[in-house]
């Protein structure tokens, strides 16, 4: 089994954008969430994934991701077309640590997360200048519970 481990933080300044190694344009939508588990299809730059996520237990949950052909991706984030999220997905090496940093748009602009994957739950890192307030278990900053806001407030 597959197990995703990781760190989730709101973002304070945006020093990260000139520390980026690449950014990748992101549109997920959900076609099913329930009782913790999600369903989602990512299309990123030109290419697509299908997840399942599972309930988690502490800092780890199952996950399970597979690429898929891009037109199949395209087809299913048109089937989920009332709860996607768009962003640009920044990748920043911070002391040998991969940080996803996420800028939101349409509906949720003016939102910034981070999100570091972790080898182990005890894993000990350092927070780069542009991470603030840890979000890890606010189940409202997940990206299926964003998918299904109209608006950021």
């Amino acid at each position: 089994m597959a197990t995703e481990i990781e760190h989730k933080y709101l973002v304070k300044n945006d020093s990260f954008v000139v520390r980026a190694t690449q950014v990748i344009h992101i549109r997920q939508g959900y076609l099913a969430h329930r009782r913790g588990c999600t369903v989602r299809v990512r299309v990123a730059d030109d290419r697509a994934y299908i997840t399942i996520k599972g309930p988690g237990n502490g800092l780890a949950r199952p996950e399970f991701e597979y690429e898929i052909p891009l037109a199949d991706g395209l087809q299913l984030l048109e089937m989920s077309q009332d709860h996607i999220v768009v962003k640009d997905r920044h990748i920043v090496i911070d002391q040998g640590n991969r940080w996803e940093v996420d800028i939101y748009h349409g509906p949720l602009e003016g939102l910034m997360t981070a999100e570091l994957e972790v080898p182990t739950e005890d894993y000990a890192y350092p927070l780069p200048d542009f991470v603030g307030q840890d979000v890890t278990g606010d189940s409202s900053y997940s990206n299926a519970s964003l998918s299904r806001l109209e608006r950021w407030a």
